[in-house]
Parts: structure tokens; sequence; C-alpha cells
């Protein structure tokens, strides 16, 4: 299994792992209706694109040209000195093999290679994910609510990691 910084023209493996990873996720927590507003939102060629041109780093864990999930991160975001997590999705089938860790090690790695001092993300505050991140070294900082439009609203929790 190898980690590897997507480039623009490989940001349709993004969104069809999103497709494929999101309805699992999620289909407990949100309405499908939702989990398409999301989707077509978050993952659309156009916003991806627009994510990447704004200093997201995706990355994709693939072995024998076959793709298992992929993480977005932002080194030093809204120069707060600290990097955010913005995606870490692994296929179902996948889950417990050690992939989340290989992201999020690799997104340490650069977070300390820039000089940050802390690792944060936001997770759905019904999101089972959040044990994981407790596992690794994230603690709960505060809950956030986001709108996100369409009269839909993210409601999480914001977990940060010193490094």
């Amino acid at each position: 299994m190898q980690i590897l910084q997507v480039k623009k023209e490989e940001l349709h493996i993004v969104r069809d792992l999103a497709c494929k990873i999101w309805p699992v996720a999620y289909g407990q927590i949100l309405s499908e209706a939702q989990l398409d507003y999301m989707l077509e939102n978050f993952y659309a060629i156009d916003s991806l694109e627009m994510q990447l041109a704004s200093d997201h780093v995706f990355l994709l864990a693939e072995e024998n040209n076959v793709f298992y999930g992929f993480a977005s991160y932002e080194v030093n975001c809204n120069n707060s000195g600290k990097t955010k997590l913005h995606k870490i999705y692994v296929l179902p089938e996948t889950q417990g093999k050690g992939l989340g860790k290989l992201f999020l090690n690799e997104v340490e790695t650069a977070a300390k290679k820039a000089g940050n001092s802390c690792l944060y993300l936001n997770v759905n505050r019904y999101n089972i994910a959040q044990e994981f991140y407790k596992r690794l070294g994230f603690s709960v900082v505060h809950e956030e609510d986001i709108d996100i439009g369409n009269g839909y609203l993210m409601e999480d929790y914001v977990m940060e990691k010193k490094i």
C-alpha cells in the first residue's frame, strides 16, 4: 500500500471513492437528500479543483492500481500554525486495517515539516469515527454547527491533537 499525492487529473478518483464511501459512512446519520446534496457540493470536480487550488493537499491510498481511500489536509490553515485534516475516508472493507493511521502519519509528517504544532479536524457528532480519532490522540475542543445551505446543518465536534 502506498500513499500518493493527487494531481488535478486524478481528482475523479477522489470523487468516485467518496460516492462509494459516503453512503456507508453517513447513511445512518444523514438523509439521502442531504447526502446527495453534500456529495454534489463537496465532491463535484469543480469543487475539488477549487479545494486543490486553495492549498488543500489530496492523498490517495493505492495498491496494484486499486484505490482504497483518500485524505486531504491543509498546513497552516487560516495562518493558525495548525494543520487541518479536511477529509479522511477509506472503503468500508478496508477499515480496521491501518489505512487511516497511514494517512494520519503522512499528514502529521507534513505538518511537522511545515512547523505546525497541532492537527485538527471536524467530525460529525454522531459519527463513530470520532472514536478512531480519540484512539490516535485527538480530543474534542468544542462543538461547531455549520450551515451548508439548502436548510442543512453540519453538527460537528472540532478535535485537536498536539504534535
